[in-house]
Parts: C-alpha cells; structure tokens; sequence
C-alpha cells in the first residue's frame, strides 16, 4: 500500500493555514476599498500596470521551470544529460526557477522604490498601507521559496545518488512555489487589473 508522503501532507496543509492568511489580507483590501474609493483611484493611478504584468511573466515562467524540474526529479535525474534544456535534470531547472523567482522580487523592489519617490509608501494613507503589506507579504513568501530551491539544489548536488525521497523533496518545493504563484495572481488581479 503505497502512503502519501508525510511532508507532502504536511505542507499541503500547511499550504491551507497560508490561504487563510491570504483570504486575510484580501479581506482588509476589499473592506479598505470598499470604505475609501477614492483613494483606491487615486492609489491605482500611481501603478505600472505594464511593469507589473511584465514581472507576473516572469513569476509564471519560474513556475513553469519549476514544473519542468519536477518531471525531472520524478525521472530521478538530478542533472543534466546535455546542454539542450529537453535533457537538463533537476538542478537546472529549479535554478533558472531561483534565478526568475529572484529576478521577480527585483522587480518588485524596483516597483517599491518607483511608488515610495512618488510619494506612495506603507505609511501614506490606507491603500499604500495595503498595497506594501499584500505585496510584501507575497515578496517574503517568494523568498522562502529561493531559500527552499537553494536548499533542495544542495541536497541534489551533495547525494551520491538521487533518490525518491530527494524527488518528494523536489515536488514538496514546487508545491508551495506554484501558491506562490497562484497567490500572485490573485493579487496581480485585484491590484492593479480591477482598478
């Protein structure tokens, strides 16, 4: 009888507690626009809405990349077998994953130092209150995620040899990276598409 994994299930429910934060976080951004429309329109003017859709890009490809590390860590391939990414493992793929994760956190430190010289920082009014908490949260919650593809690239490069439970590790890792994602959205939706 084959028993799911206990970290599998564990982050899974774990995943649900952070979901509850979320429904949170969205919930003050709904009661706070519902009680000040005005400065929600005033607030969304100051918004790179192309910028942004360029970063939420770059998230999605990093969960794609992860998707594909993945299917190679269930191959039990830690590695590459060649330089075309059709025969890259693990490793290359969750690092091109890091490297997009930490090119979208860039992005959002760019968009953060942006809004705070044009006056808009978490201390400005209600909506930039808002604004920088779902956002930042969001931004923490995606360096957890390089940390973790860090430590899962160490694990695979330290193992004499790759193993299933490296893989569970693997796909545990993509879990919380596809939330990630999948919250990102959500927020991208909410803060700057329904203006």
């Amino acid at each position: 009888m084959n028993r799911p994994s206990v970290a599998a299930v564990g982050t899974i429910i774990w995943l649900a507690s952070e979901v509850m934060f979320f429904a949170a976080l969205f919930a003050m951004y709904f009661s706070l626009r519902g009680a000040a429309p005005e400065l929600w329109a005033e607030g969304t003017e100051q918004l790179n809405v192309v910028f942004a859709t360029i970063n939420t890009l770059i998230l999605v490809a990093s969960s794609v990349a992860c998707q594909f590390g993945v299917f190679a860590a269930e191959r039990l391939q830690s590695r590459r077998t060649g330089w075309a990414p059709s025969q890259w493992g693990l490793v290359e793929w969750f690092f091109l994953s890091y490297a997009l994760g930490a090119l979208f956190v860039a992005g959002q430190v760019f968009e953060y130092a942006t809004l705070i010289s044009e006056g808009l920082s978490i201390s400005t009014n209600a909506y930039g209150s808002i604004f920088f908490l779902a956002t930042g949260f969001h931004g923490l919650h995606v360096t957890g995620g390089l940390i973790a593809f860090l430590l899962i690239i160490g694990r695979a490069y330290s193992a004499k040899r790759f193993t299933h439970r490296h893989a569970t590790s693997a796909i545990v890792v993509s879990y919380y990276w596809h939330f990630v994602d999948v919250v990102w959205i959500a927020l991208f939706f909410v803060i700057y598409v329904l203006k």
